[in-house]
């Protein structure tokens, strides 16, 4: 992503571009990217953080066209604000998951819920949106956030996954609201469908998408068996399987990778293969 800067719109596909926002973290990669959908009549896809200069960038990219909605794949506060100084430059509804707002305890600023978010339409599983020359289906994808819905491109076979599927990195499943059962069954659910492109909202597009969730799928099953060695060997803590399961990651990144280790060992507890004693972790008997 060396060639994308943030505010410079950039041609995906004939129907597809793309904006980068100005956010870089070690959570959002180089930034949110913002999709812009069609030409003419387009849809905005993730619209992204509130920042004045990337609510600028997405309407210069658009001049002389008309932006007819708002779509978001979910809430967190990278993804959906500038909804609302889009909404009250162009006239655009908000489109896309349903609201939700949650206390979560979690270590990710960037992902505190969007408490504001008020959508025009909430869009279920398999709905439809029109436009000059696009159409767009909501396909529900719950497990990073239980709202969470990717986009369905179907002239161009492509899907916008959101924090679902990201180019750059594993997606942080964090509880309460995050579900490790179920982001696994929306990635079997990704699996069944054909699509040729992701246009994830982090990182590059993936263009073999079958493989590439097959190896989401494999890494996480991956995790769920380190999580079992460590607990056969002994009772352990969150940080402490998070010090031995993530050597050589950045620091900064294992709060956010207990997250995800939490979320494993709630799935695996309620199957019954583990339980908890306070803050410690064993096998279940």
């Amino acid at each position: 992503m060396d060639d994308q800067a943030p505010g410079l719109a950039q041609d995906l596909h004939p129907l597809v571009r793309r904006v980068l926002a100005p956010n870089p973290s070690a959570f959002t990669y180089s930034g949110t990217q913002t999709y812009l959908v069609g030409r003419g009549e387009v849809a905005v896809v993730d619209p992204g953080p509130e920042l004045e200069e990337h609510v600028a960038a997405i309407l210069a990219a658009t001049e002389g066209e008309r932006i007819v909605a708002l779509l978001c794949t979910h809430t967190h506060r990278d993804h959906s604000p500038a909804t609302r100084a889009l909404k009250a430059a162009t006239g655009a509804p908000i489109i896309g998951c349903a609201p939700l707002a949650l206390e979560d305890d979690g270590p990710r600023a960037d992902a505190a819920f969007d408490v504001d978010y008020a959508p025009d339409r909430v869009l279920a599983d398999g709905e439809l949106l029109t436009g000059a020359g696009w159409t767009i289906e909501a396909v529900a994808t719950p497990g990073h956030t239980s709202n969470h819905l990717c986009f369905a491109l179907r002239e161009a076979d492509a899907l916008f996954t959101g924090d679902h599927v990201m180019g750059w990195s594993t997606t942080v499943i964090s509880p309460p609201d995050g579900d490790m059962a179920a982001y696994m069954e929306s990635l079997e659910k990704l699996m069944a469908r054909d699509d040729r492109t992701y246009y994830p909202a982090h990182g590059e597009p993936v263009d073999n998408p079958r493989r590439f969730v097959r190896g989401l799928a494999g890494h996480r099953k991956q995790r769920e068996g380190q999580i079992l060695r460590l607990l056969r060997e002994e009772g352990r803590a969150i940080p402490a399987m998070v010090e031995k399961m993530y050597v050589g990651v950045d620091p900064r990144l294992h709060p956010a990778a207990g997250r995800s280790v939490l979320a494993h060992l709630i799935d695996l507890e309620a199957r019954g293969i583990v339980a908890r004693d306070g803050e410690q972790w064993r096998l279940a008997a």
